[in-house]
């Protein structure tokens, strides 16, 4: 749990400065079962003015962060034959006030 409190502490201003509404991690990191080389499975919720290349942007801003590669995917657009997988693990890390 260390980990993801020093991510959230790291990205956090990347998800406030771009209007994410909200954002959790799951997956490898998520678990505790992370290796050197895994990337970060996130998912996050855009505020309905941003774009998909707003995503990227906040995708490479993360990963230069966090010096990691990062999988980025919103919440509207998880597989849902995947979903049940992906909620299991999910860590919120961030909502914003409303």
């Amino acid at each position: 749990m260390k980990k993801i409190t020093e991510i959230k502490a790291k990205i956090l201003p990347i998800l406030k400065k771009n209007d994410v509404v909200r954002a959790s991690i799951f997956g490898s990191f998520a678990r505790g079962e992370e290796k050197k080389r895994s990337d970060i499975d996130m998912l996050v919720e855009l505020d309905k003015k941003h774009s998909l290349l707003d995503l990227i942007g906040i995708k490479y801003e993360i990963e230069d962060v966090l010096k990691r590669k990062v999988d980025l995917l919103t919440y509207g657009g998880v597989n849902p034959r995947l979903e049940k997988y992906i909620y299991k693990d999910e860590i919120k890390i961030y909502a914003k006030r409303s």
